[in-house]
């Protein structure tokens, strides 16, 4: 399963698959063995590379918080494939709509360039992962803000690559 994590403001690309008795976890690219046991009530005992973390989720109408330990962290987590998560994700709410890479890969090509106007699922720019092209569709009518990258560059998974305002 593949999910978009946003801590702090930050967007990551997380990939959690079952592997054997354990499970494997890649975090932008990098990969950890994790090891999880269930404890109760949203808490969960997790061990990365031989250290032991308590991990509980915490949501209020407001907002989610992930607790590692003592620490409390804001994070939104969104699965792509889901429709809710989608329609979430956007919706024409107010404000700039980010297109980020759904994985490691190089733009291909500019489909339409800052400050052109653009609509919902109007394609924006093409990225090529694993020998497929995947065309990266605008989140909502509007105006194409910012372009992050240029075709030929190099972009990790969770990179923000354009806004639309």
């Amino acid at each position: 399963m593949i999910y978009e994590v946003t801590i702090n403001e930050r967007i990551y690309s997380v990939e959690v698959a079952r592997s054997g008795p354990g499970w494997h976890c890649r975090i932008d690219g990098r990969e950890f063995p994790l090891d999880v046991v269930a404890l109760q009530n949203n808490m969960l005992s997790v061990q990365v590379r031989g250290k032991s973390y308590e991990v509980k989720q915490e949501s209020t109408a407001a907002e989610t918080s992930i607790i590692i330990g003592r620490e409390r962290f804001g994070a939104t987590v969104r699965d792509p494939r889901s429709l809710r998560s989608r329609r979430r994700a956007n919706g024409a709410g107010a404000g700039p709509k980010r297109i980020t890479a759904p994985m490691p890969g190089k733009v291909l090509r500019i489909l339409v360039p800052a400050g052109n106007a653009v609509q919902a699922g109007q394609g924006v720019l093409v990225i090529e992962a694993m020998k497929m092209q995947n065309e990266l569709k605008s989140p909502k009518d509007g105006r194409v803000k910012k372009l992050n990258v240029g075709e030929g560059a190099l972009v990790e998974a969770g990179q923000v690559l354009a806004e639309v305002e």
